[in-house]
């Protein structure tokens, strides 16, 4: 982990004076708990959880929304503040800030969407399939939301399949006994003429 975040922090600045470091991959597949210790090894690098963005009304048309609170002020160099969702409550909350801090991560389902990789430094995916995210998440979420883990299933099916972001991926992030394993990601591997098919089979074992 010490190795990857001096890595990251030695990439150009991606959105304005910003490093904006993209975790995606599949609901269930470790993304948070990676971007928090991520972070930790940053330097208590800001998180931005795209589970903030969405909504049960807008699982994954928040793009508009994500890009006019956080990223256009980023991008100026400017303190930005979103609207966190609460899911219980059904209801978005009190504006947040985020500043411009050298390094920060951003992880969700979407995080590499075709409109936000033009400010990402860099874009990591966690290398799980999706059936054994899905039998995590639902095992961590219970059977209250078992209606909910459908729709939501439906929703990322559709939308990986029209804006896939494991393609584009700098790295692989695949979690070990004893920790990660970071792994070259297609988008260092598939020249701009090659068609892209997007798998969820792992690229290694660990």
């Amino acid at each position: 982990m010490h190795d990857l975040a001096t890595r990251l922090r030695r990439l150009p600045p991606s959105c304005g004076p910003v490093r904006l470091i993209g975790v995606d991959g599949h609901a269930g597949s470790g993304k948070s708990t990676f971007a928090g210790q991520l972070a930790r090894s940053l330097g208590d690098a800001p998180v931005l959880h795209l589970d903030d963005i969405a909504s049960h009304e807008e699982l994954f048309e928040w793009t508009d929304r994500l890009l006019a609170q956080v990223i256009e002020p980023l991008a100026r160099g400017r303190t930005a503040h979103y609207t966190p969702y609460d899911w219980r409550a059904r209801r978005f909350g009190p504006p947040l800030p985020v500043l411009p801090a050298p390094v920060i991560v951003m992880e969700g389902v979407g995080a590499g969407r075709r409109a936000l990789r033009p400010y990402l430094a860099q874009l990591l995916w966690m290398e799980l399939p999706h059936e054994e995210s899905w039998t995590r998440g639902r095992s961590r979420d219970g059977e209250e939301q078992r209606e909910f883990w459908d729709r939501w299933v439906r929703a990322e099916r559709k939308h990986f399949a029209d804006d896939p972001s494991r393609p584009f991926a700098d790295l692989l992030i695949r979690q070990c006994a004893t920790g990660y394993e970071v792994l070259t990601g297609p988008a260092g591997t598939v020249g701009p003429d090659q068609s892209l098919t997007q798998g969820d089979g792992p690229a290694a074992m660990c």
